[in-house]
């Protein structure tokens, strides 16, 4: 069975991590979606409601009994291991994307031999969305629409409008 990790801080989920998912879906048997932890950092979205939306976008791609979403803190290649994943799956948007991302994978492949990292380039509908342009967007009052799932978005303005 081919299990893939794919880690982010989906804060929030948007339609270049949908559309990883979408396809990670049909590259491997089982996707475990692995929301990282930060304690430093200060995220939009709850661990929970950031978990809620990823799995309402599985239930949306029909893939709740392939994939699961899960929190994990500490080394990316601890919680793949974990999970029995061989793969970790990246999506790079750009050039800039992948030096860093090179970095992650070289480093990774040093501590964890058995998992090998398999890039994804985004689909061209998707390579300019950041979620940290959606959280700024968003933050000023303007449309994220053209960004984020319809159930992201109807959490986005929720949150906005909460203050």
């Amino acid at each position: 069975m081919r299990c893939a990790f794919y880690p982010g801080s989906f804060d929030p989920p948007t339609l270049g991590h949908r559309d990883i998912i979408r396809r990670g879906l049909n590259l491997f048997d089982r996707l475990v979606i692995g929301i990282g932890i930060h304690p430093s950092k200060a995220p939009m979205f709850t661990d929970a409601e950031r978990a809620a939306m990823l799995r309402e976008e599985l239930a949306d791609l029909g893939g709740e009994g392939q994939a699961e979403v899960t929190l994990f803190s500490g080394l990316t290649v601890d919680a793949a291991r974990q999970h029995g994943a061989q793969f970790l799956l990246r999506g790079l948007r750009d050039a800039s994307d992948l030096g860093y991302e090179m970095q992650l994978a070289g480093t990774n492949r040093q501590l964890a031999p058995d998992v090998e990292t398999v890039f994804l380039a985004a689909s061209p509908g998707t390579a300019h969305i950041t979620a940290t342009l959606v959280r700024q967007i968003a933050k000023l009052g303007g449309d994220v629409s053209h960004f984020v799932p319809p159930a992201v978005l109807r959490c986005i303005n929720a949150k906005v409008k909460a203050g």
